[in-house]
């Protein structure tokens, strides 16, 4: 790599507020919160909304999409043949 034009990759803790559950890994992310890590060291921590642990696909909590149903209620609420005007 050249040196002097990459950002400074460290590692960094991912937390996943909504399941509790966070990981240590490697990045380029920045960020100004700190957490200390189960190995006594202090790394920055970026949060994040979903992650493998909360994630629909990840957890076997997968919902299927009524389609059908919403393409009724669009029909109903902007109604059929209106594409012309």
């Amino acid at each position: 790599m050249k040196p002097g034009i990459h950002p400074a990759y460290r590692p960094v803790v991912f937390r996943d507020r909504s399941a509790d559950f966070a990981f240590l890994t490697r990045s380029a992310a920045t960020s100004d919160k700190t957490v200390e890590w189960e190995d006594g060291n202090t790394y920055p921590v970026i949060d994040v909304e979903i992650s493998s642990a909360s994630h629909p696909f990840y957890t076997g909590t997968q919902r299927v999409v009524d389609t059908a149903g919403r393409v009724e209620r669009f029909e109903r609420r902007y109604g059929r043949g209106r594409r012309g005007r």
